[in-house]
C-alpha cells in the first residue's frame, strides 16, 4: 500500500476548527465514520501535517483523528502561555468527547507526542480515558536516554526568549540535517511546509516556551514509565534508529525497562520516520494492528 502525501494547502483546506478555552485549535479526521479509531499526535516543533503521507493509507482502515496542539501549526499560540503535556492530553481528551467517539482508541505518536502519549496511558490506569493500543515513533520516553540537540539546549536556557528571534527557516533546514537520516534528508519543499506551519501566528515566538516539556518529561517519568510497564494496552515502537535525539540507545533502553517490548529499529532512518520512511512505518503499523482483536464498535455510529 503506497504512502501517497498530500500537499499542505490541501491538508489545510480539509482541517476544523475545536474552541478549547477558547483557543482555537485545528483538527483533523478522515476514514469510515464505523471503524476504529486512531488518534494521530506529532511532535515538536511542527504539526499534525507530519502524518500527510500515512493519511490516506490509514483512512482506509481507521477512522483517522489528528490535531495540531496548542502552540503549534495552524493553531492558536497565545504568547504567554504555560505550555505543558497535561494540557496537550487535555486536549486530545477533548477532541475524542468533541468527535462523539465512544469506543477505545489507537494512539500513534512521535517525539513531543509520545509524552502526550504516555500522559494518556497513566490516564488509561487510572479509568480516565479508555485506549485500545499505543505506538511511539521517535520519542524522550526516558529523560536519561534524550539527547537534546543543541538549539533545544539553548531555548531551555534562561536566553530561551532571544533564540526564539535568531530561529530561521535557515536554522531549521541545519537542525533537520542533523537529524533526520543521512540518506533521508528533507526537500526543500517539505522545509517550507514544515517552517510554514512553525511560522504560522507567530510560532517561533513561543518556542522556549513550548520547550519546558523537556523538564516536563523529568517531573512526570516514575508515573510515565510504570504507566508503560503495567499497561494492559499493547504496546509498540517503530523507531529510526540513527536519530541522534531518541534512535537506537533509546530502543535499549526500552529493551531493559518494559517487559516483553515490541520494538521495530529502521536501519538508516532518523527522527521523522513517518516522513523518511513512510511505507517502512505503515507496514509495521498494520502488522502490529493485524494481531489485536477489534474493539466493540460503537452502539450508535454518526457521521460528524
Amino acid at each position: 500500500m503506497a504512502a501517497v502525501g498530500i500537499g499542505l494547502d490541501d491538508w489545510r483546506a480539509q482541517g476544523r476548527t475545536l474552541l478549547f478555552h477558547r483557543h482555537e485549535i485545528r483538527h483533523w479526521m478522515a476514514g469510515p465514520v464505523d471503524a476504529e479509531p486512531l488518534l494521530l499526535i506529532h511532535g515538536f516543533p511542527t504539526a499534525s501535517w507530519d502524518w500527510h503521507r500515512l493519511w490516506a493509507p490509514l483512512a482506509q482502515r481507521y477512522r483517522v483523528i489528528a490535531c495540531d496542539m496548542l502552540g503549534f501549526g495552524d493553531s492558536a499560540k497565545p504568547r504567554h502561555h504555560p505550555y505543558s503535556l497535561l494540557e496537550q492530553a487535555d486536549i486530545q481528551q477533548a477532541l475524542i468527547k468533541h468527535l462523539a467517539i465512544d469506543r477505545p482508541v489507537h494512539v500513534l505518536a512521535h517525539d513531543y507526542g509520545d509524552s502526550v502519549a504516555q500522559e494518556l496511558l497513566a490516564r488509561h490506569q487510572e479509568g480516565r480515558v479508555r485506549l485500545a493500543s499505543c505506538v511511539f515513533l521517535n520519542g524522550g520516553l526516558f529523560p536519561e536516554t534524550h539527547h537534546p540537540v543543541l538549539l533545544q539546549k539553548l531555548l531551555l536556557s534562561p536566553a530561551g526568549f532571544l533564540v526564539d528571534r535568531l530561529f530561521t527557516r535557515r536554522s531549521l533546514a541545519v537542525n533537520f540535517a542533523k537529524v533526520f537520516g543521512p540518506q533521508t534528508q528533507p526537500s526543500e519543499a517539505e522545509l517550507d511546509a514544515f517552517w510554514q506551519l512553525i511560522a504560522k501566528n507567530g510560532g517561533a515566538a513561543v518556542m522556549h516556551r513550548l520547550i519546558r516539556y523537556m523538564p516536563e518529561r523529568r517531573e512526570q517519568r516514575e508515573r510515565w514509565v510504570t504507566a508503560m510497564q503495567r499497561s494492559d494496552v499493547p504496546l509498540r515502537v517503530i523507531d529510526g534508529a540513527v536519530d541522534p535525539i531518541s534512535g537506537a540507545h533509546m530502543v535499549a533502553r526500552y529493551r531493559e525497562l518494559i517487559p516483553q517490548p515490541d520494538c521495530v529499529l529502521l536501519d538508516g532512518i532518523g527522527h521523522y520516520p513517518q516522513v523518511e520512511a513512510p511505507e517502512q512505518v505503515l507496514a509495521h503499523y498494520l502488522a502490529f494492528r493485524d494481531r489485536l482483536p477489534p474493539t466493540d464498535a460503537p452502539q450508535h455510529a454518526e457521521a460528524v
